[in-house]
């Protein structure tokens, strides 16, 4: 079997599979900007969002960084992969990027 990932033949966002008489490019995880293999624990470098830690790309958690993200009144912070969204407060709803009570 001749590997045809020692050419690397798949793009920055994927990582090579030698296979029998062949070889599948596969995509990197959503935590990894280029990766050497399957997983969080195999990315070049961490995607905008994520921090290295135990030798894993894992997600920061905006909402619990010291200092608040969500700054408008009876506003909440929601994390999501890789980022955060600002949500109304319950109770309260979006009217024109302020949150007013429904």
């Amino acid at each position: 079997d001749l590997d045809e990932c020692a050419a690397s033949p798949c793009k920055d966002h994927q990582y090579c599979l030698n296979t029998d008489g062949s070889f599948s490019c596969k995509a990197c995880d959503a935590s990894c900007v280029g990766c050497t293999g399957e997983g969080s624990e195999k990315c070049k470098t961490c995607a905008s969002g994520y921090v290295k830690e135990d030798e894993k790309c894992t997600d920061i958690d905006e909402c619990n960084l010291p200092e608040e993200v969500c700054t408008k009144e009876n506003q909440d912070c929601v994390n999501t992969s890789g980022s955060y969204k600002c949500v109304c407060s319950e109770g309260f709803e979006d009217k024109d990027g302020t949150c007013v009570q429904t």
